[in-house]
């Protein structure tokens, strides 16, 4: 039974990027309703301490949203998706190039036991690969690598077909 899907951009984006815009068309097309918080003003204060602010905002949408929920992101999107669901009852997680460490916060990449997906690219300056292997292996999570950076710019309709699969596989 579809249910409500909340993508969370990645730092210094918009809920108009390709990745979360394509994710959003896919839950569309299989009658999910979804929406894209836009943490831009947040973003916009270049301090590691809003990270707490991103996740207010995402946990404050998660409290009315229609069930099952998924919650989906990009990059820092991913990072307070992942740490949200330790709040929140989710049904399923989509992380693209989630950081495990982020340089002067005090928590690290965090998320329920839950159907968990994970699409990062091989070649990502930003958030290390070997930290994203190591994290998914350990929560026996599926992780996709894909020959690309950080952006996936070459994979954003890998990424969204990867997720019509998940959403599709969510009771």
């Amino acid at each position: 039974m579809p249910g409500h899907v909340i993508l969370s951009h990645g730092l210094n984006s918009s809920p108009a990027a390709a990745k979360v815009s394509a994710l959003a068309a896919v839950a569309e097309r299989l009658g999910w309703t979804h929406e894209r918080p836009d943490y831009s003003a947040i973003d916009a204060r270049m301090n590691v301490d809003e990270i707490q602010a991103r996740l207010s905002t995402l946990l404050e949408r998660c409290a009315g949203a229609r069930r099952p929920l998924v919650l989906a992101g990009s990059s820092m999107g991913a990072f307070i998706s992942a740490l949200a669901s330790l709040e929140v009852p989710c049904a399923g997680l989509f992380l693209i190039a989630p950081p495990v460490n982020i340089d002067g916060f005090p928590r690290s990449l965090r998320a329920a036991v839950q159907p968990t997906m994970v699409v990062h690219g091989w070649s990502d300056d930003v958030c290390p690969v070997g930290d994203v292997i190591r994290w998914t292996q350990r929560r026996r999570d599926r992780l996709l690598l894909v020959d690309d950076g950080h952006r996936l710019d070459r994979h954003v309709d890998l990424c969204a077909e990867e997720f019509g699969r998940f959403l599709s596989t969510l009771k």
